[in-house]
């Protein structure tokens, strides 16, 4: 359902999207339910002339049941939600497949300067390609990112591939993408970090392996010649 909104564009965006979803449905259906309750028992004792309103304690098992069921189902709820999101918090974050290539992200007040790997395919060689606000990497390969701030806190987010992940000032922070769709996608910064906040957007570009092996022997030939 996300992604008729906002496109899937990497391996593990389907797989947070379902976590968005299955969140949504059952605080729905807790929420539809709840108010229902509500108004029935609203309507159903409303005052009434003649009637003298009852004191209730709520100690009697049949009172505590309309408190003790309910909390027992949302606690099931809860232990599903915890289960999937764990789940998916460990595909993303903490299990590093293997990767075909590595880029550097530095993020500042207020750019994005991105290393790529030259055509060697290595990363800090001399060959590497630097670009401002542009990331290009390639449909169908995993990348491992190093993602770094150099002055406040900022935000390395994706939204197309459902990747969002702080840059905290001394420290680098490595993690991954697989990107799955050709294009050209927005990069933004998701961290309040000063007043040119809004207005330091890059743009992710994912090309075939052909465009992106051009692209590269292009850009790296020249970092070739301004290092002679």
């Amino acid at each position: 359902m996300v992604e008729r909104y906002l496109e899937q564009a990497s391996s593990y965006a389907a797989q947070i999207d379902g976590v968005i979803l299955w969140v949504g449905i059952i605080t729905g259906v807790w929420s539809v339910l709840c108010f229902s309750v509500f108004f029935y028992l609203m309507f159903k004792f409303k005052a009434k002339d003649g009637v003298k309103a009852q004191y209730i304690t709520g100690n009697k098992p049949e009172e505590k049941r309309w408190v003790s069921i309910p909390h027992g189902l949302v606690l099931v709820c809860d232990v599903f939600i915890i289960f999937i999101a764990v789940q998916a918090w460990y595909h993303v974050k903490q299990d590093m497949p293997e990767y075909d290539h590595e880029v550097r992200i530095v993020v500042q007040q207020w750019a994005w300067t991105f290393d790529h790997p030259g055509a060697d395919g290595k990363l800090d060689t001399e060959d590497d390609v630097r670009t401002v606000d542009e990331l290009h990497v390639e449909a169908g390969k995993t990348y491992k990112y190093h993602l770094e701030s150099r002055d406040v806190m900022h935000d390395f987010s994706v939204p197309v591939w459902r990747l969002k992940q702080d840059a905290i000032p001394g420290r680098t922070i490595t993690g991954w993408f697989k990107p799955t769709k050709a294009g050209d996608f927005l990069i933004q910064c998701a961290e309040m970090c000063g007043i040119g906040h809004g207005i330091m957007g890059a743009r992710v570009f994912v090309e075939d392996g052909a465009t992106h092996a051009a692209w590269n022997m292009q850009n790296s030939g020249l970092a070739a010649l301004d290092a002679e």
